[in-house]
């Protein structure tokens, strides 16, 4: 591609992968509103993210298979074009069905999208600065669930609900049309394989089990819940039957042959793991504040938004520089500030300030440019360029995968950490204990007594209780970290560029 064009590609690219991350998460601080308008509960209205990530994860390891099927400019185009027009059916929606059918439908068509945004910069960038199209890649990957709440939250107070769907129409219209133009005479050779019916009802089982018993594991109390043990077992025998099918069948709709290669099996493993610790911090973080230190959604999100300051001046400096440092170096060098800031943030207590907060939360955007551009770097090593969108799709898919598997761990362990630490505080403050007895006489002198007194000493003991949670979750996001650092030096050089054909078995 001449030079000249670069640069409109890359916008075109960056905005399809921008709008598909950022409707992962621009409808979570809607839900509430879109609940109410639909005449739904919330808890009901929570189906409207659940069947997004449900469809998503099913239909992101496809990538390869489609890709080589109906070629990748025609699919990345087509994914864009459908996830344009199933964003507008989710904005007319008038019911909650409505909604949750479209939503599912959106998450269908937008697998492809983000995998492919990533092959395409890859092979159209000039070997040399392939190393910039990474960090402009995973500049978009990262930004884009740090503005979602922001955005949501902004357009769910002043305008209407509907609109979080319908900002999606320019952007998609505007990619599609920029990547046909300029890539339309660049397409990928195509293949005729046959369908794998088997492998894609296995994966379908599989995955769609998986993502169900993540999404409403904490809210059924887990295995106590006979729905949740169900989907875990017919997860796990779904996703066995469907790894053993792959590897043996001729023509296999995702293709797991790619753990043979020794970078991109070590490289997948560290980015899954280091996405889900990063992805849980994100999460932990908000619902914290919300919850224990009385913040309202916007300022949380103000609160946790400044990760995308460095990580938007640091990336494209990685990025230019890529081939001149050890890649492992730097990847070991985002574990080591993740999991320092980790300990920081594990230090707070009750009269942290939001000054205090944002600054780990400002350095962390160092660790994310040398996180997702040497991992992806590494793990694309040695893969062949034929096989780069099954690659990416792959690599994203555990990606994602990673990122709900993060939620639900991280939620649990910090409600029921939360517990423990409530049940420990109570069992020291009796009704007749001086501390107790203390703390209520001067809560009547200020006027609060009999049942008020003792509903603000239980909100104390709870806001402690959550407090030591938060503190312990912290410390153990910040010691996998550092266990991750052994997994990215698994790896072996020479990583070249991402899409080259050496090294790494």
């Amino acid at each position: 591609m001449p030079a000249h064009l670069l640069p409109i590609f890359t916008i075109a690219v960056a905005l399809s992968t921008f709008m598909e991350v950022l409707d992962t998460s621009i409808a979570n601080v809607a839900v509430p509103t879109i609940a109410g308008n639909l005449a739904v509960s919330p808890n009901m209205g929570t189906w409207v993210i659940s069947s997004y990530g449900l469809a998503a994860a099913i239909v992101v390891p496809l990538t390869g298979w489609i890709a080589r099927r109906f070629g990748e400019v025609r699919t990345f185009v087509v994914s864009v074009l459908l996830f344009t027009l199933a964003s507008a059916l989710c904005g007319l929606a008038t019911s909650l069905p409505m909604l949750v059918g479209f939503r599912f439908l959106q998450g269908l068509v937008s697998g492809p999208m983000v995998p492919l945004s990533q092959t395409l910069l890859l092979q159209n960038y000039p070997p040399a600065k392939r190393g910039m199209a990474m960090a402009l890649w995973s500049m978009t990957v990262v930004v884009a669930p740090i503005f979602g709440p922001l955005l949501g939250g902004w357009i769910t107070d002043n305008a209407t609900w509907p609109w979080i769907f319908y900002i999606n129409a320019p952007i998609g219209l505007f990619a599609a049309f920029t990547a046909w133009t300029l890539l339309r005479h660049r397409e990928t050779p195509t293949a005729h394989q046959p369908i794998d019916i088997v492998g894609l009802v296995a994966l379908f089982i599989g995955v769609g089990s998986l993502q169900l018993m993540l999404d409403n594991g904490n809210d059924l109390d887990w295995f106590n819940s006979h729905v949740i043990a169900t989907l875990a077992v017919v997860a796990v025998v779904g996703l066995t039957f469907f790894i053993i099918w792959e590897l043996t069948d001729g023509h296999p709709i995702v293709d797991l042959t790619l753990f043979r290669t020794r970078n991109f099996r070590f490289g997948t493993i560290a980015m899954a793991l280091g996405y889900m610790a990063f992805f849980a911090m994100t999460v932990l973080l908000p619902l914290w504040l919300q919850t224990v230190m009385g913040y309202t959604p916007t300022w949380a999100g103000i609160a946790t938004a400044p990760v995308g300051i460095f990580a938007l001046i640091v990336s494209p400096l990685v990025g230019r520089n890529i081939q001149r440092f050890d890649l492992r170096v730097g990847a070991s060098l985002a574990f080591v500030i993740f999991g320092a800031t980790a300990y920081w943030f594990s230090t707070f207590d009750l009269d942290t300030s939001i000054g205090h907060i944002f600054l780990p939360r400002l350095v962390q955007g160092i660790a994310v440019a040398f996180f997702f551009i040497p991992i992806n770097q590494i793990l694309l090593s040695g893969v062949q360029p034929q096989r780069m969108a099954a690659a990416s799709g792959l690599s994203n898919f555990f990606r994602t995968l990673s990122g709900s598997m993060g939620t639900a761990i991280v939620t649990t362990l910090w409600d029921h950490r939360t517990q423990i630490h409530e049940v420990r505080l109570a069992e020291n403050l009796t009704t007749n204990g001086t501390a107790s007895t203390s703390y209520l006489d001067t809560l009547a002198q200020g006027g609060v007594a009999g049942n008020a007194g003792y509903a603000q000493l239980q909100g104390v003991i709870h806001a402690q209780s959550a407090m030591i949670a938060t503190s312990e979750v912290f410390w153990g996001i910040a010691i996998l970290f550092a266990l991750l650092i052994g997994f990215v030096w698994l790896t072996r050089p020479p990583f070249g560029v991402a899409g080259g054909a050496a090294g790494g078995h």
